[in-house]
């Protein structure tokens, strides 16, 4: 049975978050104190990405906590993974509704299971009282000058895209499903535990134009590169990669919204220079992550989507937006 008792902050950053990932070298001071020290090294940049994750916004109630602490930090991941970025440091507010023993320690354990992968050391963070949410800040190290950006595609690069699209915003599409079909498992596991792409962000320094992670959508997300960018884009629909259970619900526009408006993808969209065409694929290779292209650069501004007999496919949906009615659940 879960423990819900009163108990101080600071006994509460020491029972559950004080060793709760690995010690680095080159944290000089961390969990426990006013601030945390943290040493970068010589000739090395510092990226910095945060995320607030709020309960019935970003996730449903009911998702375990270890799952819970997992995403919270992957989403974060994501972003350095955009950015060329190894991991290095986090901090963590918590604002809780209570205190409640065994949900604490689950989330604190599915949070810890993804740092311990990249050697991720949590430095500090806050905890208060009220309605659920949580806040991540990650701290990524990367050569100086060397960071991938949105501002850097060029007209006649290829657009690339990791993995599969689509899995995380038809598991949210059948919520209502999800007791009696086997057949979305694996979309609720992208849906609840993303793959941050870290290794593939570091491979892609040097390579890649312009890069960013699908967090709201390929729609919304490569928009942000084009603008960046100052270029335009045409996208073929039959090439965005899908895993057998999105193509095997896939019917029509509907579905088309969902799979590249839905957002909650935590892949990455960038764009490469046809010389390093036959470098990526063998990163591909070695890494068992499809890196798949989908569509090329243009100076007409704008973006248009390519259906496989050549037409136009329009929609008004664009992708996640925090502050509008069309916004969903992600």
């Amino acid at each position: 049975m879960s423990k819900r008792h009163p108990i101080a902050e600071f006994d509460l950053i020491n029972d559950y978050f004080a060793d709760m990932t690995s010690q680095r070298g080159d944290v000089v001071l961390g969990v426990g104190d006013d601030a945390a020290l943290l040493r970068v090294p010589q000739g090395m940049d510092l990226a910095v990405s945060v995320d607030t994750l709020i309960a019935g916004v970003h996730f449903f109630p009911d998702i375990s906590p270890v799952n819970l602490g997992y995403k919270a930090l992957a989403v974060n991941l994501s972003d350095l993974a955009a950015m060329g970025a190894e991991p290095a440091w986090s901090t963590l507010a918590l604002t809780l509704p209570e205190v409640d023993d065994f949900w604490l320690r689950e989330f604190c354990r599915g949070f810890a299971e993804l740092a311990g992968q990249y050697e991720l050391q949590l430095v500090g963070g806050d905890t208060t009282s009220g309605p659920l949410s949580i806040t991540v800040q990650v701290h990524g190290l990367l050569p100086m000058g060397k960071g991938l950006t949105r501002g850097g595609a060029r007209v006649g690069d290829e657009i690339y895209v990791t993995g599969t699209l689509g899995d995380a915003a038809m598991a949210l599409d059948c919520k209502h499903a999800w007791a009696d079909r086997s057949d979305l498992l694996p979309l609720i596991e992208r849906l609840e535990r993303p793959t941050p792409r870290v290794e593939a962000g570091l491979a892609l320094r040097g390579l890649a134009s312009s890069a960013i992670d699908i967090s709201d959508g390929l729609l919304a997300d490569l928009g942000h590169i084009l603008q960046s960018s100052g270029v335009g884009a045409s996208l073929e629909l039959d090439k965005i990669p899908l895993s057998s259970p999105v193509a095997a619900n896939l019917q029509g526009g509907e579905e088309w919204e969902i799979i590249i408006a839905g957002g909650d993808d935590y892949e990455l969209c960038f764009t490469l220079p046809a010389e390093h065409r036959d470098q990526v694929a063998a990163i591909s290779r070695r890494s068992g992550v499809n890196m798949t292209p989908i569509g090329i650069i243009e100076a007409q501004r704008g973006l248009r989507c390519l259906q496989e007999d050549g037409s136009l496919w329009t929609t008004e949906r664009t992708g996640y937006e925090h502050f509008s009615s069309r916004g969903g659940e992600t």
